[in-house]
C-alpha cells in the first residue's frame, strides 16, 4: 500500500499545479457546501494519547513534557471501551449531521494506520486497531458525515522546521528539512483521502504557528486534496480571512461577528460558515473540567449560530478508556430531544429576514421565517419586516395561532404572557 499511495501522490504532484487564485470549485464541492450549510450541527471528537495525561490537548507543551518522554504514553494507550458504534449512535441521537475527528494533533501522534510513521495508533499501541477506519465504517453505516481535523504544526517530528512559537520546551530540535516534512504531511492527507470513505472536510489548525509571512505551502496543498476529491470542503483554523482555496471560514469560540474570545476578529465571508465551542472548558480530557455548559446554553448557541447562518461542531474529548464523558453524553441526548422537536426551524435554513437580536435570532426556510425568542422580558416583540407580508403566525409547537398586526414598518407579535420556553419559536408564513 505504502508504494501505491506514494506513486499517486507523486503522479499528482507532477501535474501543474492550479494556482490558488485560480480556484473554481467542482460542482460536486458546491452541491456539497450546501449539503454542509443544511446540516447545521456537528460533533468535533478531540482524542488521542495526550487523554492519558487528562490535562488536555496541549498538556505537552503546556507541561513541557520532554517529547521522547511523551511518546512513552503509546505504549500504554489501550482504548478498552473504545466502540465506534456507540460513540456514532450517541451523537446521531444528538441531532448531529457529522464528525469532525482529531486524525493527527500537535503532538504528532497518528490516529489511524498510516504508512508514514510508526507514531500511530496501530504501531505505537497495544491496542493495535485503526481507530479511524472503525470510526469511518460507523459513520457509513449510519449515515454520518465525516470531516477529519489535521494539524499542520508538530512538537514531534524533528523536520518541522523552524520552531514554532509553541512546543519550544519539550527537548525536540530541528535539524531536518522543512521540505520532508511538507512532503510527509501530504503523503498523509492522500492517505486519508484515498484509504478511507469519502472525507467530506479536511479541517486544518497550526497555522497560527510560525511567523507571518512563513509559506505553508498551503495552494499546491489545497489544490491536491481538491484533485483526490473535487467534493472535499477545506476549512483553516487560522483566525483570517478564508484563503483561496478554501471552502469553509472557520470561528473559534465565538459566534460569526463576535469576538469574545480573542481568535474570530476577521470579517465574514460567503462561504459557508461554522463555530466552534467546547462543551465544557477544554478540547481534550481534562479529569478536573467538570464545567459542562448547561443544555440551554447550548441550545442557545446552536440557534444563533443558524441565526448567523452558521453551523455549530460542538466538542466531546473521549475518556482514555474509549468512552465518551456521561455528562457529555446526556448533554447530546437532552440536545437531540430538543431537536426532534425544533429541527425543521435549524436544518436547511439559512440566517432569517431579521438580524440576530439581544432576544434571539430569526431563521428561514422558503416562504417560513422562524422566530427564536431565546431571552425577551416583555409580552410584545417588535419585527423590522418592511415590505413582507405575513401570512399566519403559530407557535411552533403547538401550532396555536399568535397574535400579530402589521405596517409597513413590520410586524408586532403580542403574547398572552412572557415567552419562556428555552426557545421559544413563533413560525410565521410570508407571501
Amino acid at each position: 500500500m505504502r508504494k501505491h499511495v506514494a506513486i499517486l501522490l507523486l503522479s499528482l504532484l507532477s501535474v501543474t499545479v492550479v494556482r490558488a487564485q485560480d480556484y473554481v470549485p467542482a460542482p460536486e464541492n458546491l452541491e456539497a457546501r450546501e449539503e454542509f450549510r443544511d446540516d447545521k450541527f456537528g460533533i468535533f471528537i478531540h482524542w488521542g494519547i495526550y487523554s492519558m495525561l487528562a490535562q488536555g490537548e496541549w498538556a505537552m507543551t503546556n507541561l513541557n513534557l520532554n517529547y521522547k518522554e511523551y511518546a512513552k504514553l503509546a505504549s500504554g494507550f489501550y482504548p478498552s471501551r473504545f466502540n465506534a458504534e456507540e460513540w456514532v449512535k450517541a451523537i446521531a441521537a444528538s441531532g448531529a449531521k457529522y464528525i469532525c475527528f482529531t486524525s493527527r494533533h500537535h503532538d504528532g501522534f497518528s490516529m489511524w494506520d498510516t504508512d508514514y510513521s510508526d507514531y500511530n495508533i496501530v504501531d505505537a499501541t497495544p491496542f493495535k486497531r485503526d481507530i479511524l477506519k472503525e470510526l469511518s465504517e460507523a459513520c457509513q453505516k449510519y449515515g454520518i458525515k465525516l470531516h477529519l481535523y489535521y494539524s499542520h504544526l508538530d512538537w514531534y517530528r524533528d523536520d518541522y522546521y523552524p520552531l514554532g512559537r509553541t512546543g519550544r520546551g519539550t527537548g525536540r530540535t530541528t535539524h531536518g528539512e522543512w521540505k520532508t516534512y511538507y512532503e510527509f504531511m501530504n503523503n498523509q492527507i492522500t492517505e486519508l483521502l484515498t484509504n478511507y470513505a469519502p472525507i467530506r472536510a479536511i479541517w486544518f489548525d497550526g497555522w497560527w504557528d510560525q511567523q507571518p509571512g512563513f509559506d505553508w505551502g498551503l495552494p499546491e496543498q489545497y489544490a491536491m486534496i481538491h484533485r483526490l476529491q473535487p467534493a472535499c470542503l477545506i476549512a483553516n483554523n487560522h483566525h483570517q480571512a478564508p484563503f483561496e482555496g478554501e471552502d469553509i471560514q472557520i470561528f473559534e469560540r465565538d459566534l460569526p461577528g463576535e469576538n469574545t474570545a480573542g481568535y474570530s476578529g476577521q470579517d465574514i465571508s460567503a462561504l459557508p460558515l461554522e463555530t466552534c465551542q467546547t462543551m465544557n472548558g477544554m478540547w481534550g480530557y481534562k479529569i478536573t473540567d467538570q464545567d459542562y455548559k448547561s443544555v440551554p446554553d447550548l441550545i442557545h448557541y446552536l440557534v444563533r449560530a443558524a441565526g448567523r447562518n452558521a453551523n455549530l461542531l460542538l466538542n466531546v474529548g473521549p475518556q482514555p478508556n474509549g468512552e465518551l464523558p456521561a455528562a457529555a453524553v446526556e448533554r447530546m441526548r437532552q440536545i437531540g430531544e430538543w431537536m426532534q422537536v425544533y429541527g425543521e426551524t435549524v436544518y436547511g435554513t439559512r440566517g432569517g429576514d431579521v438580524p440576530p437580536r439581544d432576544w434571539g435570532v430569526t431563521t428561514r426556510k422558503g416562504d417560513k421565517l422562524y422566530v427564536h425568542i431565546l431571552d425577551l422580558q416583555d409580552k410584545g416583540l417588535f419585527l423590522p419586516l418592511s415590505g413582507q407580508k405575513v401570512k399566519s403566525a403559530v407557535c411552533f409547537k403547538d401550532r396555536r395561532p399568535v397574535k400579530f398586526t402589521q405596517d409597513k414598518q413590520g410586524v408586532l407579535l403580542e403574547f398572552d404572557a412572557v415567552p419562556a420556553d428555552v426557545d421559544y419559536v413563533v413560525e410565521l408564513t410570508l407571501k
